[in-house]
């Protein structure tokens, strides 16, 4: 293979991640090609070792390198309550906030017609079975406020009202440091809706 198609190729393979552009992959392929052979053997080795060793916690499907993962499996976490996420990165998101110390659960997606995703291909059914087997008092929906998270936290919380468990949502609304007169009128509205006593 010559030198322009294994560039090419390396280009294809980049520009396949979200997030990269052609101009962001032509960038990270000439970076790697002016990089030392160590430093392009430590990211190809981390790259393999990610995809041997890290998997679906068994519990709560964040990623794990063992059968549970290291929240599911810490003994000082509030297991009353479980928050509710689409993907892995959104328990990556809550946490770096430092004020939930409960369980979570995730879903692997969001109900959307349109992509053909019902409840059903989702982890709804081993979220039925973990309250009905730990003692969860709250489930705290964290979906994103768009059409789809919506849609999800209605049918999550219309399925387990029935159950006893208490279902929260997350508050939305205005962002730290926004000016109202940008505010669109659905995040305005909520942030209404979700006022607080000061």
């Amino acid at each position: 293979m010559s030198t322009d198609r294994n560039l090419q190729r390396l280009l294809d393979e980049l520009g396949r991640l979200p997030g990269i552009g052609p101009k962001s992959a032509q960038r990270i392929a000439y970076y790697l090609l002016e990089a030392d052979a160590e430093e392009s053997r430590r990211l190809a080795e981390a790259i393999l070792d990610v995809k041997a060793q890290v998997h679906f916690c068994r519990r709560c499907f964040n990623y794990a390198t063992a059968d549970e993962c290291s929240i599911c499996s810490d003994p000082a976490r509030d297991v009353a309550t479980i928050c509710v996420v689409s993907e892995p990165r959104d328990v990556s998101a809550i946490e770096r906030t430092g004020t939930y110390h409960g369980l979570y659960h995730v879903l692997g997606g969001v109900i959307s017609p349109m992509d053909k995703i019902g409840p059903d291909q989702l982890h709804i059914r081993e979220l039925l079975a973990r309250l009905g087997s730990e003692p969860v008092t709250e489930v705290i929906i964290a979906t994103n406020p768009n059409i789809e998270g919506e849609t999800t936290a209605s049918y999550l919380a219309r399925t387990i009202k029935p159950l006893g468990v208490s279902v929260t949502r997350l508050a939305s609304g205005l962002p730290v440091g926004g000016d109202l007169e940008y505010a669109d009128e659905l995040t305005l509205g909520r942030a209404i809706e979700a006022r607080r006593a000061l």
